[in-house]
């Protein structure tokens, strides 16, 4: 199993952060997301990411708003991604009332690619998805 890990400081409150990054129906349409859609709320909700002419299922396993963590899954073999037996985790812990650090870590075995290239596909979902938040919460 191969796990990738990223773990950076947002300037802005752990609140703030959560309700962006915990929005799993907040995919966007653009880049190389075709298409969206969610079935479903809270835990247990699936939501289809259309890419690259295949499609991402994800299955939201844990939202925890008291720990500001939550999970979810890849259910798909047939995903894109160059990933099999994918899981993800990302807490989310205060530092003060105006940072918290984002730890989002992954679990998969690489499908079709290198597990070097797989974890590169991996940590740049999660540090594109930390990125969204710092750009929409910090100041310019």
């Amino acid at each position: 199993m191969t796990v990738v890990n990223v773990n950076e400081t947002v300037n802005a409150s752990a609140k703030a952060v959560w309700d962006i990054l915990s929005n799993f129906g907040g995919v966007k349409v653009g880049g190389p997301i075709e298409a969206f859609e969610i079935e479903g709320e809270g835990v247990g909700a699936v939501r289809t990411i259309t890419m690259n002419g295949g499609k991402v299922i994800e299955k939201l396993d844990v939202l925890d708003e008291e720990t500001l963590t939550f999970a979810y899954s890849i259910l798909n073999d047939d995903c894109p991604l160059p990933v099999s037996s994918y899981r993800s985790k990302v807490i989310i812990t205060p530092n003060d009332d105006s940072s918290c650090t984002v730890d989002w870590t992954g679990n998969f075995e690489p499908k079709g690619a290198e597990e070097e290239t797989a974890s590169g596909v991996v940590r740049g979902i999660y540090t594109n998805g930390i990125a969204r938040a710092r750009s929409a919460l910090e100041p310019k």
